[in-house]
């Protein structure tokens, strides 16, 4: 099981871990729930309902990664054919985004979070490392996490189709990049492993 997430009798997961491999996946959870964000603020009138209804950006984020993790819904209107349509397709990303973004990033933000919590209540095996069993609700959201680590760390290495992650395999060892590159590779080959056990 090292390395691998296995199906667990009932449902769910299991993967051994060691030390290491718990502190990166922890540390790249908690820079994910530092990049998205805080939730909304809760209105100041106490309203806890006043969240459900408040409206998220309309214009996409600056930064690469959150453009990643958060695409327009429309493709990219600069590469549209015609000014009109273009600027329609920018249209409706924006209101697009403005009613979804707060829910995506609060979901992606719960996946995170759900990583952090089940790493942070492991119980060490005394041989540096220790079993990490998830439910199927667990399993699911940290296939989601799995993801936007990767997509996170894809756009980081500018990787837009598998042609430039074949490129990677043969960096030299003193590319600075090289450890973010095994970084994308093995959480790669973690999120197929807990895809298998999640299928039916």
């Amino acid at each position: 099981m090292p390395g691998t997430f296995e199906p667990l009798p009932g449902g769910g997961a299991a993967v051994a871990l060691d030390d290491v491999e718990i502190s990166i996946i922890r540390s790249l959870a908690v820079q994910m729930t530092e990049l998205i964000g805080p939730g909304p603020a809760e209105d100041a009138s106490g309203d806890p309902l006043a969240e459900l209804f408040a409206e998220g950006p309309s214009e996409p984020p600056s930064d690469p990664v959150l453009r990643r993790l958060f695409p327009d819904a429309y493709g990219d209107p600069g590469s549209t054919p015609g000014a009109k349509e273009a600027e329609e397709e920018r249209e409706y990303s924006a209101e697009f985004r403005r009613y979804t973004e707060n829910d995506l990033r609060a979901g992606k933000r719960d996946n995170a979070l759900a990583v952090i919590r089940s790493l942070d209540g492991l119980h060490p095996s005394g041989e540096g490392g220790a079993v990490l069993e998830l439910s199927p609700a667990e399993s699911r959201q940290w296939l989601g996490a799995l993801n936007d680590l990767r997509l996170a760390i894809g756009s980081r290495l500018e990787i837009s189709d598998e042609d430039d992650s074949d490129l990677l395999f043969h960096l030299p060892d003193e590319d600075p990049r090289k450890p973010m590159v095994m970084a994308y590779l093995w959480l790669g080959g973690l999120q197929e492993t807990l895809v298998s056990t999640l299928l039916p």
